[in-house]
């Protein structure tokens, strides 16, 4: 089955072609574009191009195009990305303006650009749909519940490629099964020792995730990708207090207290500098007080939530970093992880300056619970779980 990735952001579009098949898969090719202002047009370069290279022979070999989706009313889980699909993102356009848009509209150019293609999404709320209620809800009035405002989490693909990796590199192939099966058949009945793992996915959109069993718990983010951490520029977790307040006080609209809170907040907001990690690592280094502040308040929050879920599971049995800063912030990993000796995790200090945006494993060797880099690799979730849907329907 040759299955097409597809991933639309508001200014750009991103592909992967895999041939997947019971016993594995095979990525044929990849490519991209940016500052995209024509969805139709790059869709069918995109397909020119896979054939003028010779990967296919014509556009109609291709059997399905996976969608990794962000939100959906009233919509969940990995469904065919049909009318009702693309109505639920745009009922929750307003939630994820940055995202539904683009992929609705990427949805219905698929639909005429490949009529003979089954069309998939894979929301990133599907990994959360067995957290417990107590968890997923605000306390709102009843009115507004009714209204669909409640904690949905993101990043789900993210996490549960952690989820299934983490299993099978702490030895629990049992777990990594059930979690591979998670869409198609719901958590899995795991007995025996409880696997615990913390899922940081770090990046310009960040969130942390506990994982018991291979099943999201909970999750940093909330009604939106607004919420939890601080993001590359927008505010994390905020009191609702502090809006009216500010629109009052600075004389703001609410479209502009919005659009500050969501363009111009976050690492940015707090350092002055740039909302790339990168950069604000290099202005703290030269003294910058607010560029400090910015990682500092970071690690805050990303050791609350892994403090938090950890107390939640009762335990933990790994911590894993995924994601650009993740794989690649050497520093912060060792400050998330400074003075845990207590709860049984230690850092190899060696192991992490060594890694780099690849798997490895970071803990001294006396350490009880492990430390794991993992790539992240949602583009290979979406294939499994589109050939998955396409084959239950055969």
């Amino acid at each position: 089955m040759l299955v097409l990735i597809a991933n639309l952001g508001s200014t750009s579009f991103k592909y992967r072609l895999y041939r997947m098949e019971s016993t594995g898969q095979e990525v044929l090719a990849k490519g991209g574009y940016e500052r995209v202002t024509d969805y139709a047009a790059v869709i069918e370069d995109a397909l020119a191009t896979l054939t003028k290279d010779g990967v296919i022979a014509s556009a109609d070999e291709i059997d399905a195009v996976g969608f990794k989706t962000v939100l959906g009313k009233d919509l969940s889980g990995c469904v065919l990305a049909d009318d009702a699909c693309v109505k639920a993102l745009e009922d929750f356009a307003a939630v994820a303006p940055a995202h539904n848009p683009p992929y609705a509209n990427g949805i219905r150019q698929f639909a005429q650009s490949l009529p003979n293609a089954k069309l998939v999404a894979l929301f990133e709320t599907a990994f959360y749909q067995w957290v417990p209620e107590a968890r997923s809800t605000y306390a709102l009035p009843q009115s507004w519940r009714d209204a669909g405002i409640r904690r949905y989490g993101f990043h789900g693909a993210s996490h549960k490629f952690v989820a299934e990796r983490s299993a099978e590199l702490l030895g629990r192939d049992e777990v990594a099964a059930g979690t591979a099966a998670l869409y198609q058949q719901g958590p899995a009945a795991i007995t025996g020792k409880p696997l615990r793992v913390v899922s940081c996915h770090l990046g310009g959109s960040s969130s942390v995730t506990g994982i018991l069993n291979g099943v999201a718990i909970g999750t940093s983010m909330g009604f939106s990708p607004q919420s939890g951490l601080p993001q590359n520029n927008r505010v994390g977790d905020l009191d609702s207090g502090a809006i009216p307040y500010a629109m009052k006080t600075l004389g703001l609209t609410l479209e502009e207290a919005e659009r500050q809170l969501t363009k111009d907040s976050g690492l940015l907001g707090l350092s002055g500098v740039s909302n790339d990690i990168r950069d604000i690592n290099e202005a703290s280094q030269a003294g910058n007080a607010n560029a400090t502040l910015a990682i500092d308040h970071l690690i805050d929050s990303i050791r609350h939530w892994v403090g938090a879920f950890a107390w939640q599971m009762g335990g933990l049995d790994a911590l894993v970093f995924t994601a650009g800063i993740g794989e690649n912030g050497r520093e912060l990993r060792a400050a998330v992880c400074a003075g845990l000796e207590e709860f049984g995790l230690v850092l190899d200090e060696q192991r992490n300056a060594a890694c780099r945006a690849v798997e490895a494993e970071l803990q001294a060797d006396h350490s009880r619970v492990k430390v794991f880099v993992i790539p992240a690799n949602e583009e290979l979730v979406l294939a499994r779980e589109v050939y998955r849907k396409i084959s239950s329907l055969s």
